[in-house]
């Protein structure tokens, strides 16, 4: 049985673009413990953008991230001994972690004949989700499509 709920921990902005998102973001990108690593690709995925699109990557980045950002998903559910797949809509911070976390794993998936850093790789992705395109999308539309599919067990939500 649970005690309490998990504290939530205020998170400090980052220092160029003053954005909690971003911040998370590179924490979530991070390895080793090595953040200023982290902070330099996300930078640098952001600059690639500004090139390429002229325009502010912060409402790129925003808008990718709301674009990947799920509305629905689906959860387990016990009832009578059989494992029920329930759908649900999604809390907003869980939202923004999932993106993110999406994200991530895709940037880093993607091939390095194409791209040379992750920095490279987060931008092509970001500019990807920015158009509705890109596997970060895909996974979305999976989670949604599955939620979608089992709405008959909608009822058995708690």
């Amino acid at each position: 049985m649970r005690r309490q709920q998990a504290r939530v921990r205020q998170l400090n902005p980052d220092p160029i673009y003053n954005d909690v998102l971003v911040s998370k973001l590179i924490n979530r990108s991070m390895r080793d413990g090595k953040k200023s690593v982290a902070q330099t690709q996300i930078y640098k995925a952001f600059e690639i953008i500004k090139e390429q699109t002229k325009e502010d990557p912060m409402k790129i980045f925003h808008a990718a991230m709301e674009n990947i950002s799920p509305n629905m998903e689906v959860r387990p559910r016990r009832i009578g001994g059989a494992a029920y797949q329930v759908p649900m809509s999604v809390r907003g911070t869980r939202r923004e972690t999932l993106a993110i976390r999406w994200l991530v794993t895709v940037a880093r998936t993607k091939s390095n004949t194409e791209f040379h850093s992750f920095g490279e790789k987060m931008a092509s992705e970001l500019m990807d989700a920015y158009k509705g395109e890109g596997m970060a999308m895909k996974k979305k539309k999976d989670v949604e499509n599955m939620a979608e599919a089992n709405r008959a067990f909608a009822h058995f939500k708690w």
